[in-house]
């Protein structure tokens, strides 16, 4: 069979609504996706900003400051506080918009299907960050071991609130993972910013926190990881030597998990065609999905193609993505993206 096969959607797309989204993106791909996301439209538009105007709102949280600071779609980028003399035990978080905003656009997605403008046998696809991208990005210091069981709960809610609304032979949930590649790395970036809230070697936590959230959808649901190194202005907070942490991190979580990883996807950087950095994927032991991030709105075809070339030495089949989501990528250039996944993934 040709490679690569098939394509990966990571989960935002750069279009206003969600209809927009699932209708241009099965008319470009087709058959080479198996799975559809929303796009992340609206307030969800980048990725987890949201989250402190959401969690503001709840009864012992705080926003930090006197002024808001605007963010796009109206968001209040603040962070956040637990408030004196509260016991973050106590704090009840409501709906975080996850779970409103799949159910919402599942029925569009159903309504397209019906159409048959989204082929029969595709999945609704569901992106979900971990409890670590949100609570070391908006709480500090002992804050964040107080919050952090409070928001993984409530998170686990809005899973259990998708999977009993979304038939589980439509669904497809993947985890959102960037922020624990930058604990892995020790970002310099971010200095002591992305800390984790346990003391010692952070890698077992980080292992066994996302395979219990992976455990956390039901056998018969899909589930996927996206690794990843994040994406402000295209570009990553922190650039990889090689997919080495990718692989050990990625095999460490497959081990710990109790249930099978649908699919998994690792970032490429633009400029890496070399085979030091594909080398690692030669020992990744995920028997599912693999996609990697080789499509780059810059180089389009030529330059997937060329990438694809070297990793085809190291992994005997993958489908293609890109490296993160292209939800910000420039006004104009969506459709350009998703042509190019087409034309560098074959069919199933």
């Amino acid at each position: 069979m040709t490679q690569p096969q098939g394509a990966l959607l990571v989960g935002s797309v750069n279009f206003d609504d969600a209809e927009t989204t699932m209708r241009t993106a099965a008319e470009i791909l087709g058959p080479r996706l198996r799975r559809i996301p929303d796009g992340e439209v609206g307030k969800r538009f980048h990725w987890i900003m949201f989250q402190p105007d959401v969690l503001g709102e709840a009864d012992g949280i705080e926003r930090i400051g006197d002024e808001p600071i605007p963010f796009r779609a109206g968001i209040d980028a603040r962070p956040l506080r637990i408030a004196d003399g509260v016991d973050a035990a106590g704090i009840r978080l409501q709906s975080l918009g996850y779970a409103d905003a799949a159910i919402e656009s599942y029925a569009i997605f159903t309504r397209l299907r019906d159409e048959g403008a989204v082929p029969e046998g595709t999945r609704f696809q569901v992106s979900l960050p971990t409890p670590v991208a949100v609570v070391t990005s908006f709480f500090f210091g002992d804050d964040r071991a107080a919050i952090a069981p409070v928001y993984e709960a409530a998170l686990r809610r809005e899973v259990h609130r998708i999977v009993a609304e979304i038939p589980h032979d439509d669904l497809a949930i993947q985890w959102d993972v960037a922020s624990e590649m930058g604990v892995i790395e020790a970002a310099p970036a971010f200095g002591r910013i992305m800390d984790v809230w346990w003391e010692g070697d952070p890698f077992p936590g980080l292992v066994s926190q996302l395979a219990d959230l992976i455990d956390a959808v039901p056998a018969d649901v899909e589930v996927g990881v996206h690794l990843c190194y994040g994406d402000v202005a295209e570009k990553h907070f922190f650039e990889p030597t090689d997919a080495g942490n990718l692989v050990r991190y990625a095999n460490a979580v497959i081990a710990a998990s109790a249930r099978d990883l649908t699919w998994l996807h690792l970032p490429v950087p633009i400029e890496r065609d070399d085979e030091a950095y594909y080398a690692p994927l030669a020992g990744l032991q995920h028997d599912g999905e693999l996609y990697i991030g080789l499509v780059h709105r810059e180089d389009g075809v030529e330059g997937a193609r060329r990438r694809s070339a070297v990793a085809q030495r190291f992994v005997p089949e993958f489908g293609v993505a890109t490296e993160c989501g292209i939800g910000r990528a420039p006004e104009g250039t969506t459709e350009g993206i998703l042509r190019t996944h087409a034309e560098v993934a074959a069919a199933w």
